[in-house]
């Protein structure tokens, strides 16, 4: 059986430190600060704002089966390389049943999210999260 990496956004400390550093390193660097008129510091501070970016975004591709949501929606990418974005607010009805969930919008599509070979912990914890979130 196949773990799910979950990464609440709202609570994790760490990731949200490495966006904020990201984009203050970033922000000084393109602007170029007078205090460091130095053209290759500033250079350094952009490749260091972008690689904090790739450490952000990277987690979705190195995990095979990873979700990642906070308040306002979730992405999930399980069993396929590209996930899935869901708003919380447009999720009208949750399915669950023979390692499917199905989730049905407020616009009448719907999204199947296949659960094959998924531990069943992991499972539950993913109907969970996007149910109590969605209400």
């Amino acid at each position: 059986m196949k773990r799910i990496k979950f990464d609440n956004l709202s609570k994790d400390w760490k990731l949200r430190l490495l966006i904020i550093f990201s984009i203050i390193f970033l922000f000084i660097g393109i602007f170029e600060i007078p205090i460091f008129n130095n053209s290759r510091f500033n250079e350094l501070l952009i490749k260091i704002g972008f690689l904090f970016q790739v450490l952000f975004f990277g987690r979705m591709f190195v995990y095979k089966n990873y979700v990642q949501w906070n308040k306002k929606g979730i992405y999930i990418k399980v069993n396929r390389f590209l996930g899935t974005n869901l708003s919380f607010e447009e999720i009208a009805k949750i399915d669950y049943q023979n390692d499917t969930i199905l989730i049905k919008k407020n616009n009448g599509k719907e999204t199947l999210i296949n659960l094959h070979n998924i531990h069943p912990n992991d499972t539950l914890n993913l109907f969970e999260i996007i149910q109590i979130n969605s209400l």
